[in-house]
């Protein structure tokens, strides 16, 4: 029986790595997330500051915080076998469930996964003792802290609520004193705001780090409580003076200072007291192995968990490698990357392509801030309001030129971001209240944003909705947290070895699944970001390759879907044609986003360039329309198949498949001129769009004698008519590309040479 648990044991701390992988990818963000949006350091200097936080973060730890053992459930009432089934129950669906935050790129609170596991689990397992005794459910406060659970739920709702408001105030009040224009008013305030900013992430170090470090005497922390305002006066007062000596000597950036100095307290912070969310548990498992092991000839099934209510310290070496994996996976981790690609997007300070679409939700709260707004103006005198607006001009010319290439948004707006969250966790944990530091950081991030006005109105739509989106996902995150870990715990306690062993295999069949969805995702990312990118140095030329490269691309694309469509039609294959529906999208993605850049494309162009520029936005236009024809013949045949119509009789087959044949030639012809860029074939083109439409006339009088002898149904006939009447725009619109595209060429070519 024990070599059962000692592999139960082996698989808890196999998860444990796991969790760590997948845990450090997901709360990354916390503390990378305004040093990368900033640029406030080369990438590999960021990450190497938070490893090493990560690593000093991981001594400073406490080890087993009580919510890892008795803080959501009271152990005394569940014996070794059941804390275990518990133990494994949670590990499994958090691996599973940050994994899939992650492949999505969503922020989550590992604390409220860990905390609604715990409970989930515990609560399935308190429910079956219960049921097989002479118990009720009543009874179940016996095995459950239900007023802990409580006291942590409500306490990061307040954060959450808390830290937007503070972020919104602290980052207006900042911009209003520096303005964008930043290099004017550093000069005199730097110090002074360095002096603030950093003694308050060093109050934020001590307070949330050093206090659960191992090697911290109770006699200094009695000397750090009772002096902590001392302490932090003395710190303002010499960091002032220390770093306008540094200003004035070395030219010292104080805000990159300022923002890798939080990057490392973030992460010190995070190793130090979060890391309990990823190892806590199978540090628990181990604990409550070695009580099971100290009683020999002790019965897994009676001998209960009292034992789990003793204080525990973790090995050092333990905790260190731990630190490790996690400074391992920031370095390697794609998915990291992605959760903090969604948090800076949604706090870009420029405007681009969004990542959500925007709600009936997001565009009455923005309706509706908009009314307020206007309503509070009415009252400002209008000097003050001035005064205002002219605080929040965008920066100058030299200031552009000195914010570091792709950064999201300025030194300043990341410093706030980083002192605010920093004070505020401080604060939070020497209240002793449980906080969500992704929730806090994600929060303050967006209120800075919105006071930096970077939710413009030609985006607060999309931004408000990908913040709400988030926010979602924490609900759901509870949700789905507490009813997996509630489902799985059932499971391992009546299934045992065998289910142990099948859910584990889920586990990787899942891993793979998610990294094969992930990888999909980047690689489409990837090329979206290619197509925005403009060359280092512009030039009319490469941007003229560059606009005929995509349509090129969209044509070739239109092809393979429209032959594929067909094919999938005539044998009726639904996998074919769901591939093909998929491209669709795809494509219809792609066309939106060359529509979307017009503006981008159009400004890079010489000032003189007005008519090449009507000639592409003319092309763009028609790739629309060909898009919008292929999406209107692609999706009905696809409805058509999957609900199970009849297919199309074999004379419809043969007309469908010479057209085909006819548009396959005639897209071929298309993509040669635009490769060769040699439009004297246009007449052969003119005479095979003339040979089409002739076709698609004769097939439509074709159905219509079958139709009137009853040859075809309703839906066969509804499906066939429309795919005709597609296939008949789509050779016009093909047509009117090359056109546009042999006028945008040679627009554009005479007005290089001029």
């Amino acid at each position: 029986m024990d070599i059962i648990y000692i592999v139960f044991i082996i698989i808890l701390f196999i998860l444990a790595i796991s969790d760590l992988v997948v845990g450090v990818a997901n709360d990354a963000v916390n503390f990378l997330n305004s040093a990368v949006g900033s640029k406030a350091a080369s990438f590999k200097i960021v990450l190497f500051v938070a490893s090493l936080g990560l690593l000093v973060g991981a001594t400073f730890s406490s080890g087993l915080m009580e919510i890892a053992r008795n803080g959501l459930f009271f152990p005394a009432q569940f014996s070794f076998s059941q804390v275990i089934i518990i133990f494994l129950a949670v590990m499994i669906t958090d691996v599973i469930l940050l994994d899939l935050f992650n492949t999505f790129g969503l922020p989550t609170s590992t604390t409220v996964s860990i905390v609604f596991e715990l409970l989930g689990a515990s609560v399935a397992v308190a429910i079956i003792i219960i049921s097989g005794s002479e118990q009720t459910i009543q009874d179940i406060g016996q095995y459950i802290n239900a007023g802990k659970a409580l006291a942590i739920i409500t306490a990061i709702l307040v954060s959450v609520a808390l830290a937007f408001s503070l972020g919104v105030i602290v980052q207006y009040i900042t911009r209003v004193l520096f303005t964008f224009n930043i290099r004017f008013h550093l000069k005199k305030y730097a110090a002074i705001w360095g002096g603030f900013s950093i003694t308050g992430i060093l109050y934020f170090i001590v307070i949330k780090g050093a206090k659960g470090a191992s090697f911290i005497t109770d006699e200094t922390l009695g000397f750090l409580n009772a002096h902590t305002g001392t302490i932090l006066l003395i710190s303002f007062l010499g960091l002032t003076l220390l770093l306008q000596l540094f200003v004035i000597i070395f030219r010292l950036n104080i805000l990159k200072l300022i923002v890798l100095t939080g990057t490392f307290a973030l992460a010190l912070a995070f190793a130090g007291n979060d890391m309990v969310n990823f190892i806590g548990v199978p540090l628990a498992g181990l604990k409550a192995f070695q009580l099971f092991s100290a009683a020999p000839g002790a019965d897994p099934l009676t001998f209960m968990m009292s034992g789990l209510n003793d204080d525990v310290k973790t090995e050092t070496w333990m905790l260190l490698i731990a630190g490790f994996i996690m400074a391992v996976t920031l370095w390697t981790s794609k998915k990291a990357r992605t959760v903090i690609d969604t948090e800076v997007d949604l706090g870009r300070q420029s405007e681009g392509t969004e990542r959500f679409n925007s709600s009936i939700l997001s565009r009455n709260i923005v309706r509706g801030v908009r009314n307020t707004a206007s309503a509070i103006s009415a009252f400002i005198p209008e000097r003050a309001s001035l005064w205002l607006e002219k605080r929040f001009e965008a920066p100058d010319e030299e200031t552009r030129k000195q914010t570091p290439k792709g950064a999201s948004f300025d030194l300043l707006r990341a410093s706030v971001n980083l002192v605010v969250a920093s004070v505020l966790i401080a604060l939070g944990t020497s209240l002793k209240l449980p906080l969500s530091t992704t929730y806090v950081t994600f929060m303050v991030a967006m209120g800075t944003s919105l006071s930096d006005r970077a939710w413009g109105r030609e985006s607060a739509v999309y931004r408000i909705t990908g913040v709400l989106s988030v926010i979602a996902g924490w609900f759901v995150t509870a949700l789905v947290a507490f009813t997996a870990s509630l489902i799985i715990a059932i499971i391992l306690f009546y299934g045992g070895m065998i289910a142990t062993v099948i859910l584990i295999m889920l586990v990787g069949f899942f891993f793979y699944r998610t990294h094969v969805i992930h990888q999909k995702r980047a690689t489409e990312r990837k090329i979206n970001e290619e197509m925005d990118a403009f060359p280092t140095v512009l030039t009319t030329e490469n941007i003229i390759t560059k606009c005929s490269l995509a349509i090129k691309q969209v044509v070739e694309q239109s092809l393979g879907i429209f032959n594929k469509t067909i094919m999938g039609l005539v044998d009726e294959d639904r996998k074919i044609l769901h591939s093909a529906k998929s491209e669709s999208d795809a494509l219809n993605v792609h066309t939106k986003r060359l529509k979307t850049h017009i503006n981008a494309t159009l400004i890079n162009l010489k000032e003189d360039s007005v008519d090449s520029g009507h000639f592409y936005v003319q092309a763009v236009d028609y790739l629309r329309e060909v898009n919008h024809c292929i999406a209107y013949i692609v999706n009905p045949a696809f409805d058509h198949v999957e609900n199970n119509h009849r297919p199309l009789i074999p004379v419809q087959v043969e007309e469908i498949s010479r057209l085909n044949a006819e548009i396959s030639m005639l897209f071929g012809k298309t993509l040669d001129i635009l490769r060769m860029k040699n439009f004297e074939d246009l007449e052969y083109i003119s005479e095979r769009q003339q040979s089409i439409l002739h076709l698609v006339e004769e097939n439509r009088k074709k159905q219509i004698r079958r139709i009137k002898n009853n040859e075809t149904g309703t839906r066969n006939s509804i499906l066939y008519l429309n795919m005709l009447a597609e296939i008949k725009n789509l050779t016009l619109f093909i047509s009117n590309i090359l056109k546009a595209s042999r006028d945008f060429e040679l627009s554009a070519i005479n007005t290089v040479k001029e």
